[in-house]
């Protein structure tokens, strides 16, 4: 597992299977925040990075999305740390726990157990509460709950598949693996509100300064049309 400091409180954990895998550690002041928890074969590199190398304790994972290559280590993390509190989306509980069936997918798939995943809370304004240094914002389309996670202090934006990247270029998220492309591509325009200095996903490499390119990527995808941007008050 390949191991990366990319700001002062984030780090980069990522794998190869096919195609890249990356997830994030944050470091908070009660402990690590887990942002994504890749393939179960990440499981003990985690464990071994969090202990070894930070020394700190895991506290709480904050999910993306449920799909498997985001939840797959969840399980052996948290049977190694049963205080650890997980978190996603409140849209998107019922389809990781195999209740509903992901948009475009012909039978529901449960990826984490049920009552397993807390859903990440309101704030007062009806926006989603900071969650230690991230703040959440819904960007649906990838699937019907998926969340990015902006650390402001740092600038990071941590977008698990709201894109993919191909050197340092954002790209569309994976069309297979994706529920509506067209609110994917509505919900890109968080990255225009938020400007964040680095933007990182899943499956790619970092994009720096990523708004400078949203234009050209909205264009390549069709543009998002007149009056369809997402409300971003969510």
């Amino acid at each position: 597992m390949k191991i990366e400091r990319i700001s002062e409180h984030v780090w980069s954990l990522s794998t190869w299977m096919i195609i890249p895998i990356h997830i994030w550690a944050v470091e908070e002041e009660d402990g690590i925040t887990l942002v994504d928890a890749g393939i179960s074969m990440m499981t003990k590199g985690i464990a071994a990075f969090v202990e070894k190398q930070l020394g700190r304790p895991l506290r709480r994972i904050v999910l993306t999305h449920g799909h498997s290559d985001h939840v797959g280590a969840v399980k052996g993390l948290l049977e190694k740390y049963p205080d650890v509190t997980v978190y996603a989306h409140a849209i998107e509980i019922p389809y990781m726990e195999g209740r509903t069936a992901y948009p475009r997918r012909k039978k529901a798939a449960q990826s984490v157990q049920p009552g397993l995943a807390r859903p990440l809370a309101a704030a007062a304004d009806g926006k989603l509460a900071p969650i230690g240094g991230l703040t959440p914002h819904l960007t649906p389309g990838h699937s019907p709950g998926h969340v990015v996670y902006y650390h402001g202090q740092d600038g990071v934006m941590l977008a698990g598949d709201l894109f993919t990247s191909k050197k340092g270029r954002l790209r569309k998220p994976m069309p297979m693996f994706t529920a509506d492309m067209a609110e994917a591509l509505r919900s890109s325009e968080i990255v225009r509100k938020l400007r964040p200095k680095r933007l990182e996903v899943c499956h790619g490499n970092a994009v720096l300064n990523p708004a400078d390119q949203l234009d050209a990527y909205q264009k390549s995808q069709g543009g998002i049309g007149s009056g369809s941007g997402i409300s971003l008050q969510r």
